[in-house]
């Protein structure tokens, strides 16, 4: 039976509203998009393009800072495979970077397992913690120079203190400690940042998963290699390509703590830019060294997203 017959006047199709079909994706901005994307675009022009471009023509000039530049096409790229200072500091920026992004992960990763276990104290203590990256590098590099110093710096004292005579060193004056003392303030400074981040995943992983683990008699080290470091897989791959890019361009610390010392030690391509630079007054390798800086970067932050990705999509 219809609803005609019924009585039951069917509804008209022309009453209906029409739905609208969903506008397809716009392949260029509107006027309106670049009205409100105008000052945005205009800061990125002139804070961050323009001095890449800038740079990229100086790397291919040789420049003294005054007059004009001079275009010596790949001149200064053939002249850095073959300087010496150059080439260590890209060794010790590597190495610098290395150990940093290590240990601050595994501090990190530490200090997140114990503060995801006392949920109490979490708060204090992850305020503690995060406090030292809070201070400006230049403060805390002259802190640390201090605390190393060999005349009656913090550290010699307490060493003496505790009985560890023995263990006592110029920390900043032997070049086979001072990279590695530089890196411990970096670490001292981040650690408590990479637990954060760390402790942000311990919170996503969800209770259910834990009594299932616990069920299965899964504790220790075993709860944490099998279930906690896999759900952790996003976590770390922020914490890592964070701490890699912070590692490779680090100034302020051995600008500060040793001035590239001793026997260029100490020596990363921050500071040799700089130094190139505003010292010895040739704007244009330096800039052949920022464009080598920039794609180390690039290349070895690349590599790690997409094996740290894989690695996500595997878990």
């Amino acid at each position: 039976m219809t609803n005609q017959a019924q009585g039951v006047a069917a509804p008209s199709t022309a009453s209906l509203p029409t739905r609208r079909k969903p506008r397809a994706g716009r392949l260029f901005p509107t006027s309106t998009m670049l009205l409100f994307l105008a000052p945005a675009m205009l800061i990125y022009g002139i804070f961050v393009l323009w001095p890449t471009l800038n740079g990229l023509y100086l790397s291919v000039t040789e420049y003294s800072g005054a007059g004009k530049a001079q275009y010596v096409g790949g001149e200064n790229f053939t002249r850095l495979l073959t300087d010496g200072q150059a080439l260590k500091a890209v060794k010790n920026t590597v190495v610098y970077a290395l150990v940093a992004v290590i240990a601050q992960n595994l501090l990190g990763l530490a200090f997140a397992r114990a503060l995801n276990s006392y949920p109490r104290l979490r708060n204090v203590l992850r305020v503690l913690l995060f406090t030292p990256s809070m201070i400006a590098a230049l403060v805390a590099a002259y802190i640390w120079a201090a605390i190393y110093s060999p005349l009656g710096g913090g550290l010699n004292a307490l060493l003496a203190s505790l009985g560890l005579e023995n263990l006592q060193k110029v920390w900043l004056g032997d070049q086979s400690l001072a990279l590695m003392s530089v890196a411990a303030v970096q670490v001292w400074m981040f650690a408590g940042q990479t637990a954060a981040i760390y402790l942000a995943g311990y919170m996503g992983i969800p209770d259910e998963i834990y009594d299932a683990a616990k069920l299965d008699g899964a504790q220790g080290w075993t709860l944490f290699r099998r279930v906690e470091w896999p759900l952790l897989a996003p976590a770390a791959t922020v914490s890592i390509t964070l701490c890699t890019i912070g590692s490779l361009k680090v100034f302020e610390l051995p600008f500060v703590m040793t001035s590239g010392g001793p026997s260029e030690a100490t020596l990363t391509l921050g500071m040799l830019i700089y130094r190139t630079a505003f010292t010895g007054n040739q704007f244009g390798y330096a800039a052949a060294l920022a464009l080598v800086m920039l794609l180390l970067i690039m290349v070895v932050t690349a590599f790690q997203v997409l094996v740290l990705r894989a690695r996500e999509a595997r878990l």
